[in-house]
């Protein structure tokens, strides 16, 4: 469970923050094993909450809980634990490594724990439509073709919750189509949560709850 206690960003807190907000200065937990929407406008935090979530930033009042510790608290090898483990993410800018394939990307990502086979990540891009690229630079690829496989690479190891920050930004609707199908099913077969944010998309999930951020 990941659970937010009174938290306010401090860029946020200067600036006077939402007052229709659901999150920011609430009391609230993720569940493993439900969908959540946040939707938001740009500039309301969406990135930054995710940031929070992962670890990445520390610049927030109030707490965060994982498994009912403080994220604060977690030193850097049992939080790169937790990353390997628990959490998953697809970034907004997807950080994606560009001189390496987008195979070698996925591959760096799955074998630190061997959690899936070349085979199921080969089929895994034939659902969404770039196996021709695996062989390709990511430097290289539009930036479409990027988010599908940083979308595959967050798929590739175990986690109880996947982050997406506007994942499908750069997709048409088929693709969108293919990829909230492959992540569906992922998430079934792992019993885990997701957390996308959005500008307000639904997309295709059936989720357990829309958030207003």
């Amino acid at each position: 469970m990941i659970t937010l206690q009174k938290i306010l960003p401090h860029p946020l807190k200067e600036s006077g923050t939402n007052p229709t907000t659901e999150i920011w200065n609430k009391d609230l937990s993720f569940e493993k094993g439900k969908k959540y929407l946040v939707i938001a406008p740009s500039g309301k935090g969406k990135s930054t909450l995710l940031h929070c979530i992962y670890g990445l930033r520390k610049d927030f009042d109030g707490t965060i809980l994982l498994n009912d510790k403080n994220i604060k608290k977690y030193k850097s090898d049992e939080l790169a634990e937790v990353r390997q483990n628990k959490l998953s993410i697809v970034f907004q800018d997807l950080r994606l490594f560009d001189q390496l394939t987008a195979e070698e990307n996925i591959l760096l990502k799955t074998n630190l724990q061997d959690h899936k086979t070349l085979d199921q990540i080969r089929e895994m891009a034939e659902q969404l439509g770039v196996t021709d690229l695996l062989k390709k630079p990511c430097g290289t690829l539009s930036f479409g073709q990027r988010q599908r496989i940083a979308i595959i690479r967050a798929l590739c190891q175990p986690f109880d919750f996947l982050l997406l920050d506007e994942p499908f930004s750069h997709l048409d609707e088929a693709n969108i189509k293919a990829a909230t199908q492959l992540i569906k099913a992922e998430c079934d077969a792992q019993g885990s949560s997701l957390i996308l944010v959005s500008l307000g998309e639904d997309y295709y999930f059936d989720y357990t709850d829309k958030i207003i951020l």
